[in-house]
């Protein structure tokens, strides 16, 4: 059973849809007792730092989330569910976060007209090093993005995949130990963001 984390974000209902269509069976939960005994945790998100921590805050579940990191379970963060999960954002005029991982994440800065923010659409993501939840995906293959922040890792060993826009090549996932997390939308990706879901799903977190 995948426990999905509802902490007033959004994009819950295609993140359950992607699960359930590989077979996963999921509950979506926002009881931090819950959270704390949940064997696999997915902590999704779209919309602002600034407000989802507020979010946390109120429904209880910052050392819920802490402790179940902490504990082993197997947790994986998709997009602003990824960027909470370092120590500040520079959003919403600087937001502290999580702090689970080192690191902050920062604005896209565009160079020309070319760039556009926020990035939304299909780029490449290239591993920097081998992590099971990436088992079976081409290393290049092309996610799915809608960001207008990027997570910057303090520890280099924390970077899984690597992707560029604006001139920055950018942690595109991050993991560390029972963690991993990916600024892309693998719900909205296709057959690899599939893959990547199920290789989640029987990842022992290890």
């Amino acid at each position: 059973m995948t426990t999905i984390i509802d902490y007033h974000a959004g994009n819950l209902t295609s993140v359950r849809l992607a699960f359930e269509a590989i077979g996963e069976s999921v509950r979506i939960s926002s009881d931090a007792g819950e959270i704390a005994r949940a064997t696999r945790l997915v902590f999704p998100g779209v919309g602002a730092a600034g407000s989802a921590m507020e979010n946390l805050r109120a429904l209880g579940l910052v050392g819920a989330i802490r402790d179940a990191v902490a504990a082993g379970t197997p947790f994986l963060g998709i997009c602003l569910g990824t960027q909470i999960l370092f120590e500040r954002s520079e959003e919403d005029g600087g937001t502290e976060c999580l702090g689970i991982l080192k690191g902050a994440v920062k604005r896209f800065v565009p160079r020309s007209h070319a760039d556009k923010i926020p990035e939304m659409g299909w780029n490449q993501v290239r591993t920097v090093r081998k992590h099971p939840v990436f088992e079976g995906v081409p290393d290049g293959t092309d996610f799915y993005f809608v960001h207008s922040f990027y997570p910057a890792p303090a520890e280099t060993g924390d970077r899984v995949a690597e992707t560029e826009y604006c001139g920055i090549r950018f942690a595109s996932s991050v993991g560390r130990g029972n963690l991993v997390a990916t600024q892309f939308h693998p719900e909205k990706s296709g057959e690899a963001g599939l893959r990547l879901l199920r290789n989640f799903a029987a990842w022992d977190g290890r």
